[in-house]
C-alpha cells in the first residue's frame, strides 16, 4: 500500500495541474471500489473551481467551495494525467476532465481504493478523519506528545508507532527505518521508553519521511507518483527488505521477524 510519502508525492504531482481549474466532465466506469462511488459525484463537482489539493494521512483531498473530493489509493490505485483521447484500459475506473482539456485518470486493478465526496468546509469531523492522530511532520507531533501517549502501554513500540490514532502515516517501511535510526528495538514496550529516546525517535521519523518525500517515495510494486514515474527511496533503505544482510552500523546480520503480521527487520545489537 502506498505510504504517506507516496501519497504526498502524488498530491504534489497533481496539485499544480488542478488548482484554479474546473471540472467539466466526470466519467465513472466502475462504482465498485472499497465503498461504492457516489452516483451523484458529477453533480457535486461539475463547474466548480478547485481551490486546493491537500493531504490528510493517506488521503488526497481536492477542495472545492462546496466540499471535498477525497481519494484513497488503496493497494494499487494510481492517479495520472492523460489527454482526452487516450484509450481507456481495463482498470481505468474514473476520469475527471478539466476545463483546460486535461483528464485526471484513476486506475485501480484491485479496487481497494476509494473516491468519496464530503460536503462542507471541514472534513475533520467525518468518520474517516475524526479519530486520527496528528501528522508526523507537524509540530504537534513531538517527543512530549509521544511520551505522554505511551505511558502504561505494553504494546511493542513499532505497533504503537503504526497506530493511526497515535500518529498518521508512519507505515511499516518507515517505522522499520525510523526505529533503526533511533536505535530502538521494535519489540520494546512503548511505555518503557524514556522521553530522551522518544526525542530521538521523533527526529528519526521526521527525517525518514522528509527524505522519502524528497526522493519521491518508496518504490512499491504497484506505486507510481503523480507524474507517472516510480519513487526511488527503496535503494537507500537501511533495514527494510534486508533481513539476513549485514547491519550498516555493526556488520552483524539483521534479523527479520513477523510482528503483528508485518515484516519487521532490525539489528539486535544496535537497537535496544
Amino acid at each position: 500500500m502506498p505510504e504517506l510519502p507516496e501519497v504526498e508525492t502524488v498530491k504534489r504531482g497533481i496539485e499544480p495541474h488542478l488548482v484554479a481549474r474546473r471540472f467539466e466532465k466526470v466519467v465513472v466506469r466502475d462504482h465498485r471500489l472499497r465503498w461504492p462511488v457516489d452516483p451523484n459525484l458529477a453533480d457535486h463537482l461539475l463547474g466548480h473551481e478547485i481551490l486546493s489539493v491537500e493531504r490528510r494521512a493517506k488521503y488526497v483531498l481536492v477542495r472545492l467551495a462546496t466540499g471535498y473530493l477525497v481519494i484513497h489509493l488503496g493497494m494499487s490505485g494510481r492517479l495520472y494525467f492523460v489527454s482526452a483521447d487516450t484509450p481507456v484500459a481495463k482498470h481505468d475506473h474514473l476520469d475527471w476532465q478539466l476545463n483546460d482539456g486535461q483528464v485526471l485518470r484513476y486506475t485501480d486493478p484491485r479496487r481497494f481504493g476509494a473516491v468519496i465526496w464530503i460536503a462542507g468546509d471541514d472534513v475533520s469531523a467525518h468518520k474517516l478523519f475524526a479519530l486520527l492522530g496528528p501528522e508526523p511532520l507537524q509540530e504537534e507531533f513531538d517527543a512530549k506528545y509521544l511520551f505522554k501517549r505511551s505511558r502504561k502501554r505494553k504494546v511493542p513500540i513499532k505497533s504503537f508507532l503504526m497506530n493511526a490514532h497515535v500518529v498518521v502515516g508512519v507505515g511499516n517501511i518507515y517505522a522499520n527505518e525510523a526505529l533503526f535510526m533511533a536505535g530502538i528495538s521494535p519489540l520494546r514496550e512503548a511505555g518503557s521508553i524514556s522521553l530522551a529516546r522518544y526525542t530521538r525517535l521523533v527526529s528519526a521519523v521526521k527525517q525518514v519521511l522528509e527524505k522519502a518525500i524528497a526522493q519521491g517515495g518508496t518504490t512499491l510494486k504497484d506505486f507510481v507518483g503523480g507524474d507517472g514515474k516510480p519513487g526511488y527511496f527503496k535503494q537507500e533503505l537501511q533495514v527494510y527488505g534486508r533481513g539476513g544482510e549485514a547491519c550498516a552500523n555493526c556488520a552483524k546480520l539483521l534479523q527479520e521477524i513477523k510482528l503483528a503480521q508485518r515484516t519487521t527487520v532490525f539489528c539486535i545489537t544496535c537497537q535496544r
